[in-house]
């Protein structure tokens, strides 16, 4: 896959990100690189390979589910503008 300059200045008005004209070349460059990296790595043959989270085989370390520090949403609801049976209240929005 190849990356044009219509395309680059399209990526840029949907990123939201102001380029000028003199900047197109340049990142029209750093993109098919970029995409020239992707497809060298689709090359890989990943067969046999599992999914990993992590390069080091590790266990994920689970605390105890209980509670613990709660049981005064009044205090927590103090702070806020509106609050109603230690809910927060906000203006509505949608119509």
């Amino acid at each position: 896959m190849s990356v044009d300059q219509a395309t680059v200045r399209r990526i840029a008005r949907l990123a939201r990100i102001r380029i000028s004209d003199n900047e197109v070349p340049k990142l029209e460059g750093e993109l098919n690189h970029i995409l020239g990296w992707i497809e060298m790595l689709e090359e890989v043959d990943t067969d046999n390979v599992e999914p990993m989270t992590s390069v080091v085989e590790t266990s994920m370390r689970l605390r105890a589910d209980e509670v613990n520090d709660g049981g005064y949403a009044d205090r927590v609801t103090g702070n806020a503008p509106a609050s109603d049976e230690n809910f927060f209240m906000v203006p509505k929005v949608v119509e």
